[in-house]
């Protein structure tokens, strides 16, 4: 039977979808690798508010939109669905190709949907001040620009290439009142030994991550907020899917494949978790494609095991897709990518079967993003290109009726220099080393909890 989905009078969904409900296997649970057991609710609360952990250990299906959460949403939500006729006709295609655009937003990305929850459910628990980390900046500036609205403080550790390669996304973290460090930095322990062992690393969001925790931890009057992976971030972010389920009906159409582009999940599942409810509850035939580059390629080179989501080990162990929490991937433009983990939640679905993915090198993505640019006219930041790569890829020789439907996660107009570079050929492309593949495997098996099945 087909689920309404309940709207307010904007047209906003009023509940989030929490997979974790129609998963075929239960998702393993995260584990504390000190006792070799699960982790309880208790052992999150000193990094996260009640409000959020008991979303994050939920099985319930359907999740209430806060009202107050909502009035800030509805400041540019629901977002835009395109069907993007001059990109099919750019590219030869029968297929109707669509896209959900995040870019209307006021930090220009799908990242707002899930700070302006997460600095709500803070505030209402009296937290004064919220850390984090980011990669390209697109988290950075979305939890600043909402705890500047929600009346908290704001710390950001930015991983150092995109720091240096992204200036002004600095400056919207700074416009909106948050403080900006450049990881790994002087400001935390972790950033301290980290510069001591490699002075001239670019960083990476696991370093990143590890400074964040320590900073939350350390401090009474401070929680860490992450921009992805977890559960709750998923939920949070299926808006997205939710809303161009309903723009589609309006025009009576239905997509044969979902296409996000993935470094931790959040934007893929925001566009393809609704939809993946329709397969998994309604039996709908419909993929959906986690795509992710090359260079970073978790769910499609790396193991599936428990990890670390950070490189201190200060998280729990986690079960997904993993280069390694010790993995620094190259420099690249699409710096929200660089993760060497996927959320447990995407992890699962793919091993279970339920979904794809695909990598792609950045060279071919910038290739698409310009072509979708000269067509449709929205400058893509890169971490988009990789879903137009596949879009393109899934577009060609398509029969005639085919429907393609993929999350614009943003805009790419603080991304310009990576264009620059990509015009100037001073873009190049990076291949995941098998070796390092294996050493990972190696590493991840001296953990206990990567011999049991807690998926049963």
């Amino acid at each position: 039977m087909e689920t309404k989905i309940l709207l307010d009078e904007n047209q906003m969904p009023k509940q989030w979808y929490n997979i974790a409900a129609d998963l075929p296997k239960p998702l393993p649970p995260p584990m504390n690798l000190g006792t070799g057991k699960p982790i309880g609710p208790e052992d999150l609360a000193p990094i996260f508010p009640m409000g959020l952990i008991k979303q994050e250990v939920s099985t319930e299906r359907w999740i209430g939109i806060p009202e107050e959460v909502r009035d800030i949403l509805k400041m540019w939500r629901p977002s835009p669905l395109y069907r993007a006729h001059r990109f099919e006709e750019a590219i030869g295609t029968k297929a109707r190709i669509y896209y959900k655009y995040e870019g209307v937003s006021p930090p220009g990305s799908h990242k707002p949907n899930t700070a302006v929850a997460q600095a709500y459910y803070n505030m209402k628990e009296g937290v004064e001040r919220l850390t984090t980390e980011t990669g390209a900046g697109q988290w950075g500036s979305a939890l600043s620009f909402a705890t500047q609205l929600l009346g908290l403080e704001c710390t950001v550790y930015m991983v150092r290439c995109s720091y240096d390669q992204k200036p002004y996304r600095k400056v919207m973290m700074k416009t909106w009142g948050g403080d900006v460090y450049s990881s790994p930095s002087t400001h935390t322990k972790t950033g301290r030994t980290v510069l001591e062992e490699m002075p001239d690393t670019p960083g990476s969001l696991g370093i990143a991550i590890s400074e964040a925790v320590e900073d939350a931890v350390s401090h009474d009057n401070a929680k860490y907020a992450l921009g992805s992976v977890l559960n709750h971030v998923m939920l949070h972010q299926t808006v997205i899917g939710l809303e161009a389920k309903e723009q589609l009906a309006m025009v009576e159409d239905y997509p044969d494949v979902v296409i996000g582009c993935c470094g931790g999940g959040s934007n893929f599942s925001g566009i393809s978790f609704p939809f993946l409810h329709d397969k998994l509850r309604e039996g709908k035939d419909v993929r959906a494609i986690a795509v992710e580059p090359a260079s970073c390629p978790t769910l499609t080179k790396g193991p599936y095991a428990y990890d670390f989501g950070d490189t201190a080990q200060m998280t729990p162990l986690l079960k997904m897709y993993t280069l390694g929490h010790n993995f620094v991937p190259p420099g690249i433009h699409a710096g929200g990518l660089r993760y060497h983990g996927d959320a447990p939640l995407v992890s699962a679905l793919y091993n279970q079967g339920v979904i794809e993915a695909q990598s792609y090198h950045q060279l071919p993505c910038f290739e698409a993003a310009i072509k979708f640019a000269r067509s449709e006219g929205i400058i893509v930041a890169p971490e988009t290109s990789h879903a137009i790569r596949s879009v393109i890829e899934e577009a060609k020789d398509a029969d005639e009726g085919k429907v393609i439907l993929f999350n614009l996660s943003g805009h790419g107009h603080l991304d310009l220099s990576a264009y620059e570079a990509y015009f100037g050929g001073k873009l190049t492309d990076h291949e995941h080393p098998p070796e390092q593949v294996e050493e990972c495997k190696k590493m991840l098996a001296g953990y206990s909890c990567n011999t049991t099945d807690y998926s049963e």
